[in-house]
């Protein structure tokens, strides 16, 4: 009897140990199809931004690379044929490409080392109409300065991402808040104003709402294609339009993979170069969750 346990014992345990083995390679296995999924639409959505570029249009909600892809089979992108797409991987995939510059960049408020005075007015400005303490501007901006200064002691709490903030001491409620307006950049850049919100045009061009309204009702029919065109609807002309642009160097691409019982979201930051094409500045993968619902 003894010996018959002791077999039974060993058997379940080489079972298990083989239901364990397959388990871990049809992980892995889903782990590397998922990302050359990714990998691939990243590259599509390259593809597209360098198209644009070759369009010779300015940057603007109406073009192709602003529609996003609402979630799609695999298989019917790799196949016309309906029974070859029924063979297919069930795997859905879905994204969208931002535009990085239709955000305030909270590099801008670092020049040469030090806090620059109309670009912290801004801020306090996006801040104020937004709904959060305007005393958060500043204590971004010297932080950023700190960090910013390969001599400081906290120059390795450079963030990298909105998230990030935290560390500089801005609470989370506020990060939150902030994460649709503003962006980090590696570089200073002008805001694009075919695409950015209504709040952040009204901060950066010191504007009422009303009249950032009304610029979004315009540039909604006929995109800006120049800084002339754009500074004619305003009621002045701005103080300067150096931080202001028609077009656009940074995007984000945001993809969403549902293979199986998965979701995987993936978010990347792009240069696009004169050439044409892109530089893949940061890609994170900021989910990797069991499906639980349809």
């Amino acid at each position: 009897m003894i010996i018959v346990t002791l077999v039974a014992t060993l058997a379940a345990a080489m079972v298990w140990q083989q239901w364990r083995a397959v388990q871990v390679e049809v992980a892995e296995r889903a782990r590397a199809q998922s990302a050359w999924i990714l990998s691939g639409a990243l590259d599509f959505a390259k593809l597209i931004l360098r198209e644009d570029l070759r369009s010779g249009r300015v940057t603007a909600l109406t073009e192709p690379w602003a529609t996003p892809l609402a979630e799609a089979r695999l298989s019917t992108f790799l196949a016309v044929d309906k029974s070859n797409a029924d063979d297919g991987p069930e795997a859905f995939l879905s994204g969208n490409i931002d535009d990085a510059q239709a955000r305030y960049n909270l590099f801008n408020l670092v020049s040469q080392g030090k806090v620059a005075p109309l670009e912290l007015a801004t801020l306090e400005r996006l801040c104020q109409a937004v709904g959060i303490e305007t005393g958060i501007a500043a204590r971004i901006a010297t932080g950023l300065v700190g960090a910013s200064t390969s001599t400081s002691a906290s120059a390795s709490l450079m963030p990298k991402s909105i998230a990030q903030l935290t560390w500089l001491g801005v609470d989370e409620a506020s990060v939150e808040t902030l994460r649709a307006y503003v962006v980090l950049l590696p570089a200073a850049t002008p805001l694009n104003v075919n695409t950015a919100s209504k709040e952040v045009l009204a901060a950066v061009v010191n504007i009422d709402p009303a009249t950032a309204e009304h610029l979004l009702q315009v540039r909604q029919r006929t995109p800006f294609k120049t800084l002339a065109d754009f500074t004619s609807k305003l009621p002045s002309a701005p103080a300067a339009t150096a931080s202001l642009d028609v077009r656009s160097s940074y995007f984000e691409v945001r993809g969403r993979l549902r293979l199986a019982d998965r979701v995987l979201v993936e978010h990347s930051l792009l240069q696009r170069l004169p050439s044409g094409q892109s530089n893949v500045l940061l890609r994170e993968r900021v989910a990797s969750l069991e499906q639980v619902g349809g």
